[in-house]
């Protein structure tokens, strides 16, 4: 098996949607329209990435930043194809890519009940923040 990974573009979106409505953890609200992903691709140019075996999407992670801080968003990588490093094979990239802009630390929100997702992240040399509380403000359009 060889699984290759590449920058995410718009035309990966029907897959990587599919496999982020399948994966346990990932939490999609109206931010994950085709309309608002590409907005993100186009203001995050090659940061976010997608892992392939041969044509089939098995992974996928957003990936940007504020010009002061890097986010991950949303890495899933397809059941069958966990345990091979793919997950962190892909956040490595884009920490590595974030490195390359100029950014020296990033943040991603896990849900406090993905056990496995924080542990998976823990063993991957994140350390689990407990000093800051996470505050959200809904901008209504329209």
């Amino acid at each position: 098996m060889a699984i290759e990974i590449h920058p995410m573009t718009i035309d990966d979106y029907d897959e990587v949607i599919e496999l982020w409505k399948t994966s346990e953890g990932v939490g999609l609200s109206d931010a994950d329209t085709r309309r608002s992903i590409n907005l993100f691709l186009q203001r995050n140019p090659n940061l976010s990435l997608v892992a392939r075996d041969d044509e089939r999407l098995v992974g996928a992670v957003l990936c940007g930043h504020d010009g002061r801080r890097g986010y991950l968003h949303h890495l899933a990588v397809a059941r069958p194809y966990r345990m091979q490093n793919i997950g962190s094979t892909l956040a490595e990239g884009c920490l590595e890519r974030l490195r390359l802009e100029g950014i020296h630390k990033c943040h991603l929100f896990v849900y406090e009940q993905n056990y496995h997702a924080i542990a998976f992240w823990k063993k991957t040399g994140w350390v689990q923040r407990l000093d800051l509380v996470l505050m959200s403000h809904e901008i209504r359009h329209g």
